[in-house]
């Protein structure tokens, strides 16, 4: 099936690893011209730049500096932007309770998990109006699946995922559309790799790395599907939520968590 996102313009922010690599490499094989954004881009984003037409961009997405800089190098590149995704995202485990998330906490999550989105999307919204654009926001389960152990996270998607149905009301009317995808568990390094939520909780519960994953998903329902989505198959679901194949699809939210959420 063709998408039709060949030359359009896409900036993705969080871009070097795990979900938003797998975005980024996925537009750039539809011929999209990407403007990938990240605090240190590294050999993934360098790899694809060389072989497509990529532009990494080093910045600090928690600053309005560093977006701003993103977009106005998508903007002075290619002339505008049609398709922006919103990526970037931080978790820590809170194994000490809730009285041990400080402000501090609560202020940096909210910081790189809503903040970024709101300043994204203010500075790319002037192009993504011109041309009928259109915006990805990548929230979480968690925005309606509360987890004590994750407790500024978990609130900070909530807000993510209800600022992204907001505007999508205001903008919808002037031609842009805008969508979220909720993923589950994903196999990226935030999850399974060094220093990523299963270790430290592992080393809280005095178990091995498999049994902690074991049990972090038993006690959410555990998958349907019996795995982790691969961060492929979210980028999959972006690329179609910016085609206009879902060109009448806005103010939704996507779930892709092999069956882990068991409600309606």
């Amino acid at each position: 099936m063709d998408l039709h996102l060949k030359d359009k313009t896409v900036v993705v922010t969080g871009a070097s690893r795990g979900i938003g690599l797998a975005i980024a490499r996925a537009f750039a094989q539809e011929g999209a011209n990407v403007v990938a954004g990240a605090r240190r881009p590294g050999t993934g984003l360098a790899e694809l730049a060389d072989t497509h037409n990529l532009v990494p961009v080093a910045g600090d997405l928690a600053t309005v500096e560093g977006v701003d800089r993103l977009v106005a190098a998508a903007v002075d590149r290619f002339g505008g932007i049609d398709v922006l995704v919103n990526n970037v995202g931080i978790l820590h485990p809170r194994l000490d309770g809730f009285l041990s998330v400080t402000d501090e906490d609560w202020l940096t999550t909210f910081n790189a998990n809503v903040m970024n989105a709101v300043r994204a999307c203010r500075a790319a919204l002037p192009s993504l109006v011109a041309a009928h654009g259109v915006i990805v926001t990548i929230s979480s389960v968690n925005a309606f699946l509360p987890d004590p152990g994750i407790i500024d996270y978990t609130a900070s998607k909530a807000a993510l995922t209800d600022f992204s149905k907001a505007l999508s009301k205001e903008v919808g009317p002037q031609g842009v559309r805008v969508n979220t995808v909720a993923p589950g568990p994903v196999s990226t390094d935030m999850w399974r790799g060094s220093g990523g939520l299963a270790e430290q909780v592992a080393a809280a519960m005095g178990v091995d790395h498999d049994t902690a994953v074991d049990q972090i998903i038993a006690g959410v329902g555990g998958f349907d599907t019996g795995r982790f989505t691969r961060p492929e198959e979210v980028a999959d679901l972006v690329l179609m939520l910016a085609s206009d194949r879902a060109g009448n699809i806005t103010g939704a939210d996507f779930t892709i968590d092999g069956g882990l959420i068991k409600t309606l």
